[in-house]
C-alpha cells in the first residue's frame, strides 16, 4: 500500500484500540442492547449485539497485521512521548547502582538504509521504520526502555532483572530480529528488512556503567556490521579498545594522508611460466608514529567514517603514476600498475576526468593503468555513474582488472559491458591448490572461462612454491603473492626489480618448473 494508506491505517488502529479501552465506550453497548430490546426493534438488536464482536475481532486483526501491541510515535509531534538516548543510560544507571540486579544494552541497525530510502522515498522509509519501532516495541517487556537513535538505529536498555535470569537477552535478541523480518507490505508488494544487532551485557565495574555499556554494545554492533548484513555480535573485551583505535585514526587520517604518512606500497606480478615482470599492484599503508605501518584493514573503515576514501584513492594513484614514472626514467620495464578504487569511488561522477588527468600529468599512455574493482562491484552495479565511469576508462584505454574474482557471481554480460581485461581469482581458491580437488576444479573452471572470453587470468595469495608450480601447471597466466615478493616500499622496488631480472637473465628457466617456451619467453 501507499505510504499514505500505511500512516491513515496506524491512525485507524490506534484509535479503534484507543476507542475499545475506555469503560464508558464498552459498558454503552449492553445498555443499547436492552434499549433496543425495550422498543422491540429486532434489527437495532441485532445490529448491535454483532457490533461489539465485529469491532473486537477487527481490533486483533489490525494488531496482528500491524504485528504491535503499543501506539507508534507516527509523527514528529508525537515524538516526545519515545525515550531518548538519555532514557537509555538512566534505566542502566540505575540497575548498575541496584545490588544483585542486571541489566543490558542492545543496538539494533536496519540493514542497507540508503538503498531502502533511495528506493522507497523519505516519507514511505519514515514510515517502515516507524512500522519497525512498533514490532520492536512489541516483543519488549512492560519496563524495558527503547530510543531511536538515528533514521534505522534502535538504542534498547532491559529492566533489570536477577543476575540468574540475565539468560533471557539472547532470547528478546531473537525475538527482536524476528519482528524485525516479518514482511512488509508496501505498493502492491511486500518487502522484508534485516538488522543487524550488537549487545552489551552492563559493565558494573567502570567509572561509567551506563555510558561504557553503551559503547560496548555500539563496538559489538560495529562487529556485527563487519560480519554482513543480519549478524548478530555480543560485546567481547578487545572491542572498545578496537572502537577507541578506530576513533582515533578517523581524527587523525586526513592530516596523515597530507603529510605522506599514507602511502603507496607495491607488490610485483609476475607471467606465471616465465617470472617476466608484468606488473605492481599499489597497495596503501599507514606509518603511523605509535602503531607502526597498517595495512588497509586496519584503517579503511576509519576513512569511510572520516570521508577520506576520494583522498585516498587520489593519493594511491598518483603514488603508483609518479612510481612507474620513476622506473621508465630508471630504464627498468614495468608494463603497468595497478590501483584499486571502492564502489564510493566509481560513483564520483569526476573520478574519470581526473584519471584522465593525472595520466597525462605524469606523461602515461593510459594503457598502462590498471584499475582494479571487486567483482561484486560489477555483479551487482547497476549505478549509472559507475558505468558511465568504467565505460569512459575503457573508451580510453585504461585497462580493468575484476579482483576477487569467483566470489561475487558476476555475469558475463557484466564483463563484457565493462571491457574487462584480466581476472583476479580470489586467494580463497588458491590456498592449498596443490593438494585439494576441489580447489583446482574451481580455478580450472574459472580459467576455462577466462580462456573462452579472451581474458587473462591472474591468482593472488601465492604463497607456496607448490601452489605455485600447480598454477603454472593449469595455465594461469599471472602470478601474485608472498611467494613471488612481499609488498614492499616504493624505495625498495628498483633494487628488488634488478636483483628479480638478473636472477632471470643468469638461470632463465629457474620460474619455469615445465620449461617455458619462446612464446611464453616473449609474454
Amino acid at each position: 500500500m501507499s505510504s499514505g494508506l500505511i500512516a491513515g491505517a496506524t491512525r485507524a488502529q490506534r484509535m479503534l484500540r484507543s476507542a475499545l479501552s475506555r469503560l464508558d465506550i464498552l459498558a454503552a453497548f449492553p445498555l443499547l442492547i436492552l434499549l433496543a430490546h425495550e422498543i422491540g426493534d429486532a434489527s437495532l438488536l441485532l445490529a448491535t449485539s454483532l457490533l461489539l464482536p465485529a469491532l473486537l475481532a477487527l481490533q486483533s486483526i489490525s494488531l496482528g497485521h500491524a504485528g504491535a501491541t503499543w501506539d507508534p510515535p507516527t509523527r514528529p509531534h508525537d515524538s516526545a512521548r519515545l525515550p531518548g538516548r538519555q532514557a537509555v543510560l538512566d534505566l542502566l544507571e540505575q540497575t548498575a547502582r541496584a545490588p544483585r540486579h542486571e541489566s543490558a544494552c542492545i543496538l539494533l541497525e536496519i540493514d542497507d538504509w540508503r538503498d531502502i530510502a533511495d528506493r522507497w522515498g523519505a516519507e514511505t522509509s519514515a514510515d517502515i521504520a516507524l512500522l519497525c519501532l512498533d514490532r520492536l516495541r512489541s516483543v519488549l517487556r512492560h519496563d524495558d526502555v527503547i530510543a531511536r537513535l538515528g533514521d534505522a538505529r534502535f538504542a534498547i536498555a532491559l529492566a533489570p532483572v536477577p543476575a540468574a535470569r540475565m539468560g533471557i537477552r539472547d532470547g528478546i535478541v531473537s525475538r527482536l530480529r524476528a519482528a524485525i523480518g516479518e514482511p512488509i507490505a508496501i505498493d502492491g508488494t511486500s518487502i522484508r528488512v534485516t538488522a543487524s544487532v550488537g549487545h552489551a551485557a552492563l559493565l558494573r565495574d567502570t567509572a561509567d556503567p551506563a555510558g561504557t555499556t553503551l559503547d560496548a554494545a555500539e563496538a559489538a554492533l560495529a562487529d556485527a556490521h563487519g560480519a554482513g548484513v543480519n549478524s548478530v555480535r555480543a560485546f567481547a573485551p578487545g572491542m572498545l579498545r578496537a572502537r577507541r583505535t578506530r576513533a582515533r585514526l578517523t581524527d587523525e587520517i586526513e592530516s596523515a594522508l597530507a603529510s605522506g604518512d599514507i602511502r603507496a606500497w607495491f607488490q610485483p606480478q609476475v607471467r606465471a611460466r616465465t617470472g617476466v615482470i608484468t606488473g605492481f599492484e599499489a597497495l596503501a599503508r599507514w606509518h603511523h608514529p605509535r602503531l607502526g605501518v597498517l595495512g588497509p584493514a586496519d584503517f579503511l573503515e576509519a576513512a569511510v567514517d572520516a570521508g577520506q576514501m576520494q583522498a585516498l584513492g587520489q593519493k594511491m594513484l598518483r603514488d603508483a603514476l609518479a612510481a612507474l614514472q620513476d622506473w621508465d626514467l630508471a630504464g627498468l620495464n614495468v608494463p603497468s600498475v595497478s590501483v584499486n578504487f571502492s564502489a564510493t569511488e566509481l560513483r564520483d561522477p569526476s573520478l574519470a576526468e581526473r584519471i584522465r588527468w593525472d595520466l597525462d600529468r605524469f606523461d602515461l599512455r593510459p594503457d598502462r593503468l590498471v584499475v582494479e574493482i571487486l567483482e561484486t562491484v560489477a555483479a551487482q552495479s547497476t549505478d549509472d555513474v559507475v558505468i558511465a565511469t568504467l565505460s569512459a576508462l575503457g573508451s580510453e584505454g585504461v585497462r580493468l582488472d575484476l579482483d576477487d574474482f569467483g566470489i561475487g557471481q558476476a555475469s558475463l554480460a557484466a564483463v563484457r559491458r565493462f571491457g574487462v581485461s584480466r581476472f583476479k581469482i580470489d586467494r580463497s581458491f588458491v590456498i592449498g591448490i596443490d593438494h585439494d580437488p576441489e580447489q583446482q576444479s574451481m580455478v580450472a573452471a574459472i580459467l576455462a572461462m577466462a580462456r573462452e572470453l579472451g581474458v587473462e587470468a591472474l591468482a593472488e595469495g601465492v604463497e607456496t612454491a607448490e601452489e605455485r608450480g600447480k598454477l603454472v601447471e593449469m595455465g594461469c597466466t599471472h602470478l601474485q603473492g608472498f611467494a613471488i615478493a612481499r609488498p614492499m616500499p616504493r624505495e625498495k622496488v628498483m633494487d628488488w626489480i634488478i636483483a628479480h631480472n638478473s636472477g632471470l637473465a643468469r638461470d632463465p628457466g629457474s620460474s619455469d618448473p615445465h620449461n617455458s617456451t619462446a612464446a611464453d619467453k616473449q609474454g
